[in-house]
């Protein structure tokens, strides 16, 4: 089987995700990644919008500041990208999330029936279901506990992959951009829009 995994940080620029199924270092980062046992390309990726919030938080060791995590049961708007991968491409994606090597498959079915599975406390391991394209079910994962996540702001590099990624998804320019992630939570005084301006503009093509 197939399934959609809906991105919403910096994976929706789709050099950076190709690091999690090739392998290697997106630029700015300082962690390499060991990519999954099936190396292959998306079969197709598509420009979503999911119900909830998208915020900043925790401290990164591979970008050094926070990162994007995924609210579901709060209110407003999530700009993501979903990628259509194989269900063992998904299961070395989420492990390179969660910090452990791939090469375990994952038993999706308590989240295809129930649209929810805590896999453990860490920060990417509840997995959600959050709607389905084409037949196939649309999955992502954040933590389990949003509420307990200190919110932080982002550093530079994350932005500006994050930014790339949504103008190649949404098409959205860049003043678009720099209001979507100024109103995110966590991003803090530091990245108001009149901040996000001139390092999104330059972080796209």
């Amino acid at each position: 089987m197939q399934v959609w995994y809906a991105s919403y940080g910096s994976n929706l620029a789709r050099d950076r995700f190709l690091c999690y199924l090739e392998g290697g270092r997106p630029a700015g980062a300082t962690r390499t990644y060991p990519g999954a046992r099936n190396t292959s390309p998306p079969t197709a990726d598509r420009a979503m919008t999911l119900p909830g919030e998208m915020f900043f938080a925790w401290e990164s060791p591979t970008w050094g500041g926070g990162i994007a995590f995924y609210d579901s049961g709060a209110a407003g708007a999530t700009l993501a990208r979903a990628y259509l991968v194989t269900e063992q491409q998904f299961a070395d994606v989420a492990a390179q999330e969660m910090h452990r090597p791939p090469g375990e498959d994952l038993d999706l079915s308590t989240v295809l029936s129930s649209s929810r599975h805590d896999l453990g406390p860490g920060r990417y391991e509840s997995l959600h279901l959050v709607g389905e394209l084409d037949g196939q079910p649309v999955l992502t994962f954040t933590a389990p506990d949003p509420e307990v996540l200190q919110r932080n702001s982002p550093a530079q590099p994350y932005l500006e992959v994050v930014a790339r990624g949504l103008h190649e998804t949404h098409e959205l320019g860049a003043e678009e951009i720099a209001a979507y992630l100024a109103d995110r939570p966590g991003a803090g005084p530091g990245w108001d829009v009149e901040a996000l301006r001139p390092v999104v503009t330059a972080a796209l093509p």
